[in-house]
């Protein structure tokens, strides 16, 4: 009978350890715990409060669009987006829409006008772990793609002041005179000379040359791969033009003749300087010929010989 009293005393001896274990955990210091309990209760629901997925909408995010190199957009297509964005709410919150770029790649699109849908799975934006780009707005875009060309345009010189009084420009000489653009077709096409930048002409009164003037190019589609000219002007007194009856040599018959030249070497000249003969061209015709004198034929234009 011994035996089972002592059965029965050991399993007492356990109720009660497991009693005051119990009370150890549970009763013991039950404030602390009760306040360790709180807190750490609070920094999960703020963890994975934070954490919790949220949507947000990004406004006026730039919109980079990419097309190949043989290739030009010839519209304003848009170039900002919306984007709507879903994730960790702490790191949307970081986000700023200005520091973000949305790139849209055209390079395997053919020219001609096209309609261009914008998904999330088109367009690549760099977006923080865990955050995921649900939506853009606008989703499609009009796009006008023209292919480049290349061409050899004429120069033209523009000019600002005035030269030297009782002066003026005999001729203007661009070198090299064409330069070669490149740019869209349509704009290529049309395009009929390029400008220089002005060249200042005030109080001019001989030759001169102004090298490496820049070109002028409004267009920010046209490119140019010449970029400068040379320009030379030549100068000299206002020209003025008079007529002289000469005889004809060697025949009783007076030729009428009209030069034009500068002022002082025109009003200088008189009938006899002049020599009017009577003479045969290659086709044995018999035609007039005017002999100016020394040191002016350069200067001076024969308006008519008669």
């Amino acid at each position: 009978m011994a035996l089972p009293k002592e059965k029965f005393f050991q399993n007492d001896d356990r109720q009660i350890s497991f009693r005051r274990l119990l009370k150890r955990v549970f009763l013991d210091d039950w404030l602390i715990k009760v306040v360790a309990m709180l807190i750490t209760v609070a920094l999960w629901l703020g963890v994975t409060g934070l954490r919790a997925p949220t949507t947000a909408r990004m406004r006026s995010v730039p919109l980079n669009i990419r097309v190949g190199n043989d290739i030009e957009i010839t519209n304003s297509p848009v170039q900002e987006v919306d984007l709507v964005i879903t994730g960790d709410k702490r790191k949307i919150d970081q986000l700023n829409p200005r520091d973000l770029v949305v790139s849209l790649d055209l390079t395997d699109i053919a020219a001609g006008d096209r309609a261009v849908q914008i998904t999330p799975e088109n367009v690549n934006v760099e977006l923080p772990t865990g955050v995921r780009l649900e939506e853009v707005q606008p989703s499609k875009i009009a796009v006008k793609l023209e292919r480049v060309a290349e061409r050899d345009i004429t120069v033209r010189a523009e000019t600002e002041g005035s030269i030297a009084e009782n002066f003026e420009i005999y001729n203007q000489t661009v070198s090299p005179n064409k330069v070669r653009v490149r740019g869209p077709e349509s704009f290529i096409k049309t395009l009929d000379f390029i400008s220089t930048e002005k060249v200042n002409l005030e109080n001019r009164d001989a030759d001169f040359t102004v090298r490496q003037v820049a070109l002028n190019v409004i267009n920010p589609k046209i490119t140019l791969l010449d970029t400068a000219v040379d320009v030379a002007f030549r100068v000299g007194e206002k020209r003025i033009e008079r007529l002289f009856i000469v005889p004809v040599e060697s025949e009783n018959k007076r030729a009428t003749v009209v030069l034009f030249g500068g002022r002082s070497i025109i009003e200088a000249l008189k009938p006899e300087d002049l020599r009017v003969e009577n003479v045969k061209n290659e086709a044995g015709e018999n035609v007039l010929k005017l002999d100016l004198p020394p040191g002016i034929q350069d200067n001076v234009e024969i308006r008519k010989l008669k």
